[in-house]
Formats: structure tokens, sequence, C-alpha cells
């Protein structure tokens, strides 16, 4: 993998794929002041640093139910059990924090059983795990969902403030996705750039019916499309996540202020000691103590704040889909 941290121009334009993954190259060099081949050339040298834009789904599956596991592990075994959980279909993402001796996962379950399967009689049954928190993650502010918005300096090195925007809250009357739409999406989740002419191949339809159902799809926030890049490249040392306990009359206050601030690209009401989690993106530690002293420790109703630091991520970007 090619390393190093990333030019103004390769930050303006991942910043621009943040804001539409499916851009054509014509119009991303309009919005980042080079040429056409100028974001060609560097779109693929960003992509074999690792970069890949993921269609991903905009709202999770009627009766899905997330869920959020800290997990304490003896340090021989985090790196194994991480890698089990990563295989599993159901989990979005999985990490490695506090030492080697704790995973942080995500995964969604769509009835009790599947939800016993891995609470109950899984995990309990692993020898190397000491305990299991597990969190049910309630509500998501400011359109965050399992994907990471990484905030990207302009080209005056200033810090960009804005997230990306929320994509419109879908209808509650609008159907289920059809078969056909779900071949559309898992072809997406492997290249959300694929081309029109690559995704009618792959789903057997006419390039005219593709480019209407992703204009339904995303229309409808059915559809979303992430940005999956290593923050290390724009300079993001320390990925932290934050386990505040928040009075529950200012949840609604502090997530939204947490959904705010461009360090912060996920921020959730969860049940459990900690009712309210966030991931937060740091270039360095005196970058976080700022954040702390200054910023999120000063919000009214915070409680407590408790911080852990992510070593690796083994698992990114994965998303449960409806079953077929």
């Amino acid at each position: 993998m090619v390393s190093g941290i990333l030019d103004a121009i390769d930050q303006r334009l991942v910043q621009e794929l943040q804001r539409d993954g499916r851009a054509p190259f014509a119009r991303l060099a309009t919005a980042v002041g080079v040429s056409e081949h100028t974001v060609a050339r560097r779109y693929r040298r960003l992509h074999a640093m690792g970069l890949r834009v993921i269609g991903v789904p905009g709202r999770h599956p009627a009766g899905a139910t997330r869920w959020l596991l800290r997990i304490s592990c003896t340090p021989d075994a985090s790196t194994k059990i991480a890698d089990a959980l990563a295989r599993r279909p159901d989990t979005a993402w999985v990490s490695i924090a506090s030492g080697g001796t704790e995973l942080h996962c995500a995964f969604a379950t769509r009835t009790t059983g599947e939800r016993d399967a891995l609470l109950l009689h899984k995990l309990p049954q692993t020898p190397q795990v000491v305990s299991v928190s597990a969190y049910c993650l309630l509500h998501a502010f400011d359109g965050a969902s399992d994907a990471w918005h990484i905030p990207v300096p302009d080209t005056q090195g200033n810090e960009d403030r804005t997230h990306t925007p929320p994509p419109p809250a879908p209808s509650a009357s609008e159907p289920g996705l059809d078969t056909v739409d779900e071949q559309l999406m898992a072809e997406l989740a492997k290249d959300g750039r694929a081309t029109v002419s690559e995704l009618a191949h792959a789903t057997g339809r006419s390039p005219a019916s593709i480019t209407r159902r992703l204009d339904h799809l995303r229309s409808t926030a059915a559809l979303r499309l992430a940005v999956d890049y290593l923050p290390e490249h724009l300079g993001y040392d320390m990925q932290v996540r934050f386990w505040l306990r928040v009075a529950p009359g200012q949840l609604g206050t502090v997530g939204t202020a947490l959904a705010a601030h461009p360090e912060i690209p996920f921020a959730a009401v969860t049940t459990g000691k900690s009712n309210l989690i966030a991931t937060g993106l740091f270039h360095d530690t005196a970058e976080l103590y700022q954040y702390l002293d200054h910023r999120i420790g000063t919000l009214p109703g915070v409680q407590s704040i408790e911080t852990t630091p992510i070593l690796r991520e083994v698992k990114r970007l994965t998303y449960l889909t409806a079953a077929r």
C-alpha cells in the first residue's frame, strides 16, 4: 500500500467524494479546481492507498435492532476473537481497543434468536472472553450511521467544519426493496462507483432501468454512498471511542452538539450506564486533550466521560441487508 499524508488536492478530492461518491470525474475536477486527467490520476492513487466508495443502506431493514458490544478478553486472544467476529455477516465493524484487551463490535439482528445466538451462546462459550457488555443503539444523530465521515482540511489548512448533509428522511410509506434492488445494492457494496453498464450486466437489467433504480434509491434515502478510507492518511493518528453518561433530559442536546463537531463522525444514544457513545478522530494526543477539556467536557448534562483509544480496525463498512 502506498503511504503518506495527502496533499491539498487529494484532501479536496476526498471531501468531494464524501459529498457525492458517484460524481463523474469532470464534476469532481470542477469542484477541486484541477483538470479531469489530474482527478482521474489522483483517484487511482487514492484507490491504491485503500480508498473505496461503497454503497450502503440509508435505512436499516424493518425489524432490525442494532447493538454495540464491548468485549473484555485476555490479551493473547484479542486478534483471534476480533477476526472471528469480522467473519460474521451480521457484524458491521470490529475494532481492537484499550491495550488489546477490549473489542468493540457493532452488529444487527432481526430476531431474538439471532441476538441470543451471539450474546447467550457463542460469546459466553469462548474461553478467552472475560466479560461482555451489550448496548442497544436507540438513536443515531445527524444522519450518522456505521460509516465514518472523516473531517478533511481545506486547501488553506483550515478544518472543514461541516458534515456531509444527511440524506432526506425516508417516507414511512416507502415500499421495501425488491430482488433487483437488492442485487443492485450488493454490487454497489463492492464498488459504489461501478458504472451503469457494469451494474446492468451484473443484474441482468438495461442501463436505463438501472439509472432509474439508482435515482430512486438515492432520492428516497434507501442508498447512501460512504467513503472508506484510513484516517491516518489524512493525518488523524488518534481514533477514540467516548463512553458518556449524560443526564436523561440532556441526551438530545448533547448528542446534537456532538454530531455538529467535525471531530465526531458518529454519536448515538444507547442503553446501559454509558447512555451516549461517540467516535472521535484527532491528529494527536494534544488535540484530544484540548477537545476533552474545552469542548466535550463543557457540554451541559455530561456527568462522566470514559475514553478508550482504538488500536486497530479489523472490519469496516459492512452492513446488514434485508433478507432475501
